[in-house]
């Protein structure tokens, strides 16, 4: 064989003593072919080295053999964990994965999205900055099935997975309200972001229904999620009155309560004596801190896993229907609030 030449199905035809066509069915529908036959051409391609060409099966086939998900922060455990999730969705399928991030940024969303479609992927998952944008429109438009992954919309014109933020910002709050805390403080940004709004909802809900005073609920907000701004939350905290300091914090996600964690723990704040938090997400991380911390749980790979299926489904079934699943968030309590 020519060392410069890539070896070509035809090649594995003669080394075997096939016809193109056999070779042909034991990449792609091997049953069609008997034990012996498809052993020796297996034999063939190993000896070889032969790489089948996917870039021309697509161009032929009209579909490549993946998914796509644009996620919002790779940064954030939380968005791979959710991707593992995907993942084993897509590899019982006989797929693989491919991960884009956004970076919380609209253009370079839409960018991903478009490069997605052109690699002809059989569906793609996506994190949105705002799941009402109308690029998502355009992509279903051009018949790219589209499922919306921890965010929901106004509508339900596409398939989509979520968790109850409303209920998990409630189900914090009553946590904190259950051990006895007067003031607390809603730590989290930036609020365009449906989770954040959600999350914080349901915390005020909580707290108006428990008959403690609105001023008593203090909203700390940061322009992003990760252990920086939770770190510039605790300075902010900490800098409040005796008076308005509060004794307990939400954080929106795990992230952001690490890094509140840290500002504590540095400057000699005992967690949770003068100062109880609770995050969300329960990222692994959260139950590894210095003082491991309560927070509500998602089910990440749950989320991730049904999505995937929900855009399968739409790309294989002629008579799909949309759906919106909503998943239920839990309170683990762990040392930072006991």
């Amino acid at each position: 064989m020519n060392a410069k030449r890539s070896v070509s199905v035809k090649d594995v035809a003669t080394r075997a003593g096939v016809a193109l066509g056999t070779v042909s069915n034991v990449l792609n529908r091997p049953d069609r072919v008997g034990p012996a036959t498809r052993a020796r051409v297996e034999q063939a391609i190993a000896e070889l080295g032969f790489v089948r060409n996917e870039s021309a099966r697509q161009l032929r086939a009209g579909t490549s053999r993946t998914l796509g998900y644009v996620m919002l922060d790779a940064g954030n455990p939380f968005f791979t964990d959710v991707a593992q999730g995907m993942e084993s969705a897509a590899e019982a399928a006989g797929l693989s994965l491919m991960l884009c991030t956004s970076g919380q940024r609209e253009e370079r969303e839409w960018q991903h999205l478009h490069l997605l479609q052109q690699q002809r992927v059989q569906g793609i998952l996506v994190t949105p900055v705002d799941p009402d944008a109308s690029s998502l429109e355009t992509l279903r438009g051009r018949g790219t099935p589209v499922v919306i992954v921890d965010r929901t919309r106004r509508d339900s014109a596409f398939c989509s997975v979520a968790v109850d933020d409303l209920l998990g910002g409630r189900l914090a709050v009553e946590h904190l309200i259950d051990r006895g805390h007067e003031r607390i403080a809603f730590v989290g940004g930036p609020t365009n972001l449906g989770q954040i709004r959600d999350r914080l909802e349901g915390a005020r809900a909580a707290w108006a229904e428990a008959g403690l005073p609105e001023s008593a609920l203090t909203v700390v907000a940061t322009t992003s999620l990760d252990v920086h701004a939770g770190r510039e939350a605790g300075a902010r905290v900490a800098g409040l009155s005796s008076a308005r300091r509060p004794t307990a914090a939400f954080c929106a996600n795990d992230l952001t309560a690490l890094g509140l964690l840290q500002h504590a723990i540095s400057t000699g704040t005992r967690v949770p004596e003068e100062l109880a938090i609770v995050g969300y997400d329960d990222i692994e991380f959260a139950a590894a801190a210095a003082v491991p911390l309560s927070s509500v749980r998602q089910p990440r790979h749950e989320l991730g896993q049904a999505a995937a299926e929900l855009a399968l489904d739409e790309a294989q079934d002629p008579l799909h229907e949309h759906r919106q699943i909503l998943f239920t968030p839990e309170l683990v309590a762990r040392e930072s609030t006991r």
